[in-house]
């Protein structure tokens, strides 16, 4: 065994390309500034080098720019990035046409677009959280526009309000995605920045600080009474369900669904109390009313079986397991490159039975 990992690590030594990547020299870059990174490339690549980027995991690319070893000005090579992009995007260093090292996130850095729990009668904020429904800044204009047409009652615009938010700049850093050590095996997620990037990013900061350690999944739900499978939920230390981290962040409008494996935010009635408490998604027919209600960031990739072991632990009549099942640790580790980057991972229990 000994001498096989040697044979792996002087193979991976001698691969001119194993430590090719892209790393920028500071996390947050204000707009029209230069945006310094470091660009390691082969001496002799054999081919072109460029950095291509683009807009999702799979997506189209959006731009491409030749590059050489070195420093590099990021925002030099694409001056639209200081034009305010609307989404995340990723830059991929391609060396001969293959991607190379994890991409870059680029992460504009907007105003937020705030959630809030609205009366959909009255179209009013409310504090109930069985009557209201989240509705962002960004569709209130929409809403009002609506109301002066059709009648209906929803409330004004509130005063004060705009919707014409400020680019500051781009919050960089390389993709990583999120590894859970649990006591029924591993369960790797890819983060998802393009579909809940301050969602994602603050995700990664607990990860990284080393919060998820020794926690226990305090909230089980395989079946609701519908049949339907629900959720499985961890994130408190004090493994109550009602600790945190100290600190609030706000709901943000995700563009993923909660499907299968999804990753996602838990929060109390008020929209804007996402901290560390996350819950993962067992089967879309339970969890697609969650959609839009909470900020999913993440899927899974591999472990399935080992989500599907924890769910399947017996619980009390208020959802604890019976039996202590543990998350030793969450690490994050670098993404491959973005052409790499595995697909979500479906239920085996569904494909078993030759489902979808």
């Amino acid at each position: 065994m000994k001498l096989q990992l040697l044979i792996v690590a002087v193979a991976f030594l001698l691969n001119p390309l194993a430590q090719a990547q892209l790393t920028p020299e500071r996390l947050y870059n204000g707009v029209g500034r230069t945006l310094v990174i470091e660009v390691e490339a082969p001496d002799e690549p054999g081919g072109p080098v460029e950095i291509v980027l683009h807009d999702r995991p799979g997506g189209r690319a959006v731009a491409r720019s030749p590059v050489v070893r070195g420093r590099a000005d990021l925002a030099g090579l694409f001056p639209m990035l200081w034009e305010g992009p609307e989404r995340v995007l990723y830059a991929q260093l391609m060396v001969n046409g293959e991607g190379v090292g994890s991409p870059l996130v680029l992460d504009p850095m907007w105003n937020p677009d705030r959630g809030r729990l609205t009366d959909p009668a009255t179209g009013r904020p409310t504090n109930d959280p069985r009557r209201g429904r989240v509705v962002f800044d960004s569709e209130r204009g929409t809403a009002a526009a609506e109301a002066a047409t059709t009648g209906n009652a929803w409330a004004p615009v509130p005063e004060g309000f705009t919707d014409e938010p400020v680019f500051a700049g781009l919050r960089v850093y390389q993709a990583r995605f999120v590894e859970w050590d649990t006591d029924r095996g591993t369960v790797v997620f890819r983060l998802r920045p393009d579909a809940a990037p301050n969602t994602a990013f603050w995700h990664l900061h607990l990860v990284e600080g080393g919060f998820y350690r020794d926690i226990e999944i305090h909230r089980i739900v395989d079946r609701l009474d519908s049949g339907e499978r629900f959720v499985v939920q961890v994130g408190d230390p004090t493994g109550t369900g009602n600790g945190g981290p100290g600190f609030d962040f706000d709901l943000e409008q995700s563009t993923l669904g909660h499907d299968f494996g999804v990753l996602s935010m838990a929060r109390a009635g008020d929209p804007d109390t996402n901290g560390s408490q996350v819950f993962v998604a067992l089967g879309r027919p339970g969890t697609a009313r969650l959609d839009g209600r909470y900020a999913a960031f993440g899927e899974v990739v591999s472990g399935q079986e080992a989500l599907n072991a924890i769910a399947s632990v017996g619980v009390d009549e208020n959802d604890r397991p019976l039996e202590p099942v543990l998350l030793r640790a969450a690490r994050s580790v670098p993404a491959p490159a973005l052409d790499r980057w595995p697909q979500p991972a479906g239920d085996p229990r569904i494909e078993r039975a030759g489902g979808r």
